[in-house]
């Protein structure tokens, strides 16, 4: 279910986007679990609600896993505050429907997504990932959010999310919330990957920052399960910026 970035209280009966989008989750649930013919819900989620950050915010704990929830008592960066609230909170609801009447819930809070796509533009999270390649500063803001957020930048192969939605379907032993990201990078490494491979692309000093942060990446809930990403982050930054040549995004 998605969110909107921006709320307009004037168009709207909620008074914010963190009420909106709880609103619209409880919607969803109650109609699932009223049904009787639903049995599994999928809900996609994001990473952004996962923070392993400590709750009196003094820094971060060891590992990023399923454990993890962004505590809401912190302050964020103003234009992405809402959307961290509103994807935590709705989150939350939707979890707290499994089991209810007999229905399962899978939340898959997925990485910031790369590889390509079939809509005609380059999306945000496509943008922020290779941000640093076309120097986009708006967007590298975005990616070091995240970073910030997070620790690091967990990112995710387009075509991995979709089978981890195939394979959360299929199997009924999946159940609960799961974190769905291949790799977990700082955003150093992420322009060491872009220009690996491209060393054509100049990336400007100011969109190279080393927290030399050494948080891990904890979660291995899908793979235990028996899922298998087949996309390294090599391989997502590479399709991304292909994508992104495609597109006319970067000249490569």
């Amino acid at each position: 279910m998605a969110t909107p970035l921006q709320h307009y209280t004037n168009s709207s009966q909620y008074k914010n986007t963190s009420e909106a989008a709880v609103a619209g989750a409880k919607i969803i649930m109650e109609s699932c679990t009223k049904s009787n013919t639903v049995k599994k819900v999928i809900y996609t989620a994001s990473v952004v609600a996962s923070s392993p950050l400590k709750e009196d915010g003094s820094g971060y704990k060891d590992f990023m896993d399923e454990t993890c929830w962004t505590p809401l008592n912190l302050s964020y960066d103003q234009m992405l505050s809402d959307y961290v609230h509103s994807k935590t909170l709705a989150e939350k609801e939707v979890l707290s429907y499994d089991g209810k009447n007999g229905v399962e819930v899978v939340s898959l809070a997925c990485g910031l997504v790369g590889g390509d796509t079939i809509q005609s533009s380059v999306s945000e999270s496509m943008g922020a990932l290779i941000s640093q390649g076309t120097n986009d500063g708006s967007r590298y803001k975005i990616l070091r959010f995240l970073e910030e957020l997070l620790g690091k930048v967990p990112i995710v192969h387009t075509r991995d999310v979709i089978e981890a939605h195939i394979f959360s379907m299929e199997n009924s032993n999946v159940h609960g919330r799961f974190l769905c990201a291949s790799d977990f990078l700082k955003s150093a490494e992420i322009a060491s990957l872009i220009r690996k491979n491209r060393p054509n692309i100049s990336i400007h000093q100011e969109f190279i920052e080393d927290t030399e942060r050494e948080t891990r990446w904890g979660s291995r809930k899908l793979e235990d399960l028996g899922f298998c990403y087949k996309f390294d982050s090599q391989k997502i930054i590479d399709d991304c910026l292909l994508c992104a040549q495609r597109l006319g995004d970067i000249i490569l």
